[in-house]
């Protein structure tokens, strides 16, 4: 090879030799650059991990507050409303259907007139009918020669205690009759003979719990011919006593009526009129008066059934929606 050759060959790099290394001072610098870019974002990371925690908080606490608000203003002010709105719609409804009722059983011919002159007074004490004595007789549950159906009467209280049946026909009871209830029914029953007051469970919906005990086991008796009239001072009570004894005897609002099944009164003297007229029909009433009345209509008490709740001072109703 010329020396010429050999010379430019010489000073070419060759491809195979490694690169020199980097001076020590240039890697700390990058080194130290890194650490505060890392050290700048853990930085801000971290600045806004605290701003983000500190949102949470302030709409958990906005939350907090809300639901407390909700608690104590709408949500007990509107239930409270819901309730004695749905009371009086179902009360409106049911009267309506009432009046319709009525309406179609009108007779438009005009009666002819009577020679003695009508009476007055919403209590009658002198023209109001004593109960025929068969019906009387009939009702007399604590007349020892009425045994058969003393004992009927004692059996279907036991059924409702240890077997209740939540799917039974209508008029049956359908919810859990616990034992307060049964000695409350019977006790109605056997010593006060069909009629009298019951002390007050302290609760609407367990006094018609035992009022619908004693309805179901007059129906096994009775049937049709049974017509039970509930007395209540507001529409709102009178609402719950259709919606609990709906739901207690499994009957529908075509059950309630007029001249028929379940009858709701506001006033005493309405009730008194209407079942003289059922009685002398043929039908058997029974008069159910809210622990609410705090006058006992006298005329009610010459009838073969009637069933008072008494109000208990230690434990008494509390109305919601007042």
């Amino acid at each position: 090879m010329p020396p010429e050759e050999f010379a430019d060959s010489s000073d070419k790099p060759s491809k195979d030799m490694p690169l020199p290394p980097l001076r020590a001072s240039s890697s700390r610098s990058v080194d130290a650059d890194i650490a505060r870019l890392v050290q700048a974002g853990l930085q801000d990371l971290e600045s806004r991990r605290q701003a983000l925690q500190q949102e949470v908080e302030q709409l958990e606490r906005r939350r907090d507050r809300i639901q407390a608000e909700m608690r104590t203003t709408f949500a007990g002010a509107s239930q409270d409303l819901a309730v004695r709105l749905q009371g009086f719609k179902e009360y409106l409804v049911g009267s309506l259907q009432d009046l319709a009722t009525s309406a179609e059983q009108l007779d438009l011919v005009p009666p002819e007139p009577k020679s003695s002159p009508p009476e007055t007074g919403a209590y009658r004490s002198a023209a109001i009918p004593e109960p025929p004595a068969s019906d009387m007789a009939t009702t007399a549950f604590s007349i020892q020669r009425f045994e058969e159906q003393r004992e009927r009467v004692r059996s279907l209280i036991d059924q409702y205690r240890t077997r209740p049946d939540y799917y039974g026909p209508p008029w049956q009871l359908r919810r859990t009759f616990e034992t307060i209830h049964a000695d409350r029914v019977s006790n109605w029953f056997f010593t006060q003979g069909g009629r009298g007051a019951v002390k007050s469970l302290g609760s609407r919906l367990q006094n018609v719990l035992v009022a619908s005990g004693a309805i179901s086991a007059l129906y096994a008796l009775y049937g049709d011919r049974l017509c039970t009239m509930v007395l209540a001072n507001t529409p709102e009570r009178l609402g719950e006593w259709r919606r609990w004894l709906q739901d207690c005897l499994g009957v529908s609002r075509a059950d309630f009526g007029s001249n028929r099944g379940i009858m709701l009164f506001e006033v005493p003297e309405s009730m008194v009129q209407r079942a003289e007229r059922l009685l002398d029909n043929g039908y058997l009433p029974l008069l159910i008066i809210d622990e609410s009345e705090d006058k006992l209509p006298l005329a009610a008490l010459r009838f073969p059934l009637w069933l008072v709740f008494a109000p208990d001072p230690t434990n008494p109703i509390q109305d919601d929606y007042y």
